[in-house]
């Protein structure tokens, strides 16, 4: 099964097939309006704004699965982004990453792709802390927390895994390489 093969839904409830993204760089995040790494939400509009012309698009998922910091309806939740932090990227409905319920999308980003790769001692020591207090993440693969990221290449393979610690401007060079 690849990516494409895939449907999401819009946060207005309408399937999109992933398919519609042929051809595109993709990073897909799982996000909250009131997590500690909500700020990211800057940088990833940055990134959008600088490589979007050149075919990259962010697919945001909010997830209200670690510390319930994702409350509201999808209408609520795209409309802080859009207010606070200019947001222009695709916000999808939210969705489950871990468990019974969990999407197919994460079902396969993590098979893909199951473990990140942790940088600096600070951020090993958050992720060390997330991962106690972290009721959702049972089984190797889990997404620990909000902002886990996922990127993909312009043929729908899983390129790489970054946790929540990791700032999306420190991984710029891989998305203007797969560009």
């Amino acid at each position: 099964m690849s990516i494409y093969d895939l449907k999401v839904k819009t946060r207005k409830g309408e399937d999109v097939s992933l398919s519609d993204f042929k051809g595109k760089v993709l990073l897909i995040v799982n996000t909250a309006t009131g997590c500690g790494f909500t700020p990211q939400y800057e940088a990833l509009e940055k990134l959008y704004e600088t490589y979007h012309d050149k075919g990259f698009e962010i697919l945001d998922f909010p997830c209200n699965q670690f510390g319930h910091q994702a409350p509201g309806e999808n209408d609520e939740i795209h409309e802080f982004c859009t207010a606070k932090y200019k947001t222009q990227f695709d916000q999808f409905a939210k969705i489950e990453v871990n468990g019974e319920n969990e999407s197919e999308l994460y079902t396969l980003l993590k098979k893909e792709m199951p473990n990140e790769d942790v940088k600096g001692l600070k951020n090993k020591m958050a992720m060390k802390a997330i991962e106690k207090i972290s009721t959702t993440c049972k089984k190797s693969g889990d997404i620990k927390w909000n902002f886990t990221k996922f990127l993909v290449d312009k043929n729908g393979n899983v390129i790489k895994r970054f946790d929540p610690t990791s700032d999306p401007m420190s991984f710029e060079n891989d998305i203007k390489a797969l560009l």
